[in-house]
């Protein structure tokens, strides 16, 4: 019995034995990393995978000839471009994922292959990004953990790591600076310094395992699944068959592509306009867009003008809260205002504008009231006040007159 459980445990051992991680562990440098990186930190050791699911070979073997036999399917090394392949083994494998992760997709490889990225690996071009470029290697972890290179708010950066290098672009005719333009736009601050992580980034545009860069005919239903408002009315406006026919990409031809900013009135009208890139002011089209500017600043001053008071009055201590909410529609109709600009037509900005000052002519009104009122509280205040002092002087003056005479009547009595 004794020799039937120690054959048992023997072999227990064996199974659990992985000279994979035993042996790197003792060696030094890049072949010490991936045993010190995969157990503690890879996704997939956490589900019980090992070396051999990649590499091959055999794990429970000491003798490094046994356990790197290539009858056993030991790969000393992975070509960079079988690598998609490799992982598509398990990552395409419907009924596999399902058991780990039921909601991750398994066409990855599949749309890796339409990518810019797969269709150059298919050509032979090693160069290009990979699996193990964006993902990591021997320290993958899921897309959710904050210290994954896959992660929203560190993708831009990885994307960068291949992006921005100006040697490697060279080589593929594209430009580097995408990365340094995105890092000043809209986008970026609202990703990297509000923590936005619905904010576009690389992905949101591009895709990610079927990246490429968007057609120009379809760059305004990018932005469109995100700027839905702007997509519809930009599609009924002049603009849309003018650039279409030109082949330009919509949205990119005012905003640009990475360094997005924000906007403002001054795209439309001054020495900076984006307008004016194509529209004379003395022409219909930049009559228009002064017309847009000058509601546009308009409103927005006045409705300044109206949150400053009504803000003074609060400060004061009077109820002005109706009047503040009333004054949040303003800014909504500013917002409106903003947004009707990509019909290119100023009647719907104008519209939207007038509708705008009307509430700023009411909330103004409202703030002006309440600080009369506080005015008129103030000099009540100190007319009761000084009526008070002048009260308390007289009692005061009573006290003393009474005290002298009777000061003077006492030594009359004795």
């Amino acid at each position: 019995m004794r020799t039937i459980v120690l054959a048992i445990l023997a072999c227990a051992s064996a199974l659990a034995a992985d000279t994979c991680v035993e042996c790197h562990s003792v060696l030094e440098g890049p072949l010490q990393k991936p045993a010190a990186l995969f157990p503690k930190q890879d996704v997939h050791a956490r589900h019980n995978f090992t070396c051999v699911d990649c590499h091959g070979g055999d794990p429970t073997q000491t003798d490094p000839d046994a356990s790197m036999n290539k009858a056993k399917g030991f790969k000393r090394g992975l070509n960079r471009t079988s690598i998609p392949a490799l992982c598509a083994k398990c990552h395409s494998d419907a009924n596999l994922m399902h058991k780990f992760a039921p909601q991750q997709r398994v066409d990855q490889y599949a749309q890796y292959q339409t990518s810019v990225h797969g269709k150059l690996l298919a050509k032979g071009d090693d160069t290009v990004a990979t699996c193990v470029d964006c993902h990591s290697v021997h320290d993958i972890r899921e897309v959710k953990d904050g210290n994954s290179p896959v992660h929203p708010l560190r993708l831009p950066e990885t994307c960068a790591r291949c992006h921005s290098d100006a040697e490697l672009m060279t080589k593929h005719k594209i430009k580097s600076d995408q990365f340094a333009e995105y890092r000043t736009s809209v986008h970026w601050e609202a990703l990297a310094k509000r923590g936005d992580l619905s904010a576009p980034s690389c992905a949101s545009c591009h895709g990610n395992h079927g990246a490429t860069p968007p057609a120009v005919s379809s760059v305004a239903a990018v932005c469109g699944t995100c700027h839905v408002l702007y997509e519809n009315l930009y599609n009924k406006s002049p603009h849309q068959p003018v650039f279409s026919s030109m082949g330009a990409g919509g949205c990119t031809v005012c905003h640009g592509a990475h360094a997005i900013q924000h906007p403002g009135p001054s795209m439309l009208a001054g020495e900076n306009a984006v307008c004016a890139q194509c529209h004379d002011a003395a022409s219909n089209g930049g009559a228009e867009a002064i017309k847009m500017a000058v509601a546009i600043d308009k409103l927005s001053a006045e409705l300044e003008r109206a949150g400053g008071l009504l803000e003074k009055a609060r400060s004061a201590g009077m109820e002005v809260s109706e009047a503040q909410m009333k004054h949040g529609e303003g800014k909504e109709a500013l917002l409106k205002a903003r947004v009707a600009v990509h019909a290119f037509r100023a009647a719907p900005v104008e519209n939207a504008a007038n509708a705008g000052m009307a509430i700023a002519a009411e909330t103004l009104k409202a703030g002006e009231q309440a600080l009369k009122e506080r005015d008129s509280r103030r000099v009540g205040l100190a007319l009761s006040l000084i009526t008070i002092l002048i009260t308390l002087a007289g009692l005061w003056m009573a006290i003393r007159v009474k005290d002298s005479q009777g000061e003077a009547a006492g030594p009359a009595r004795r």
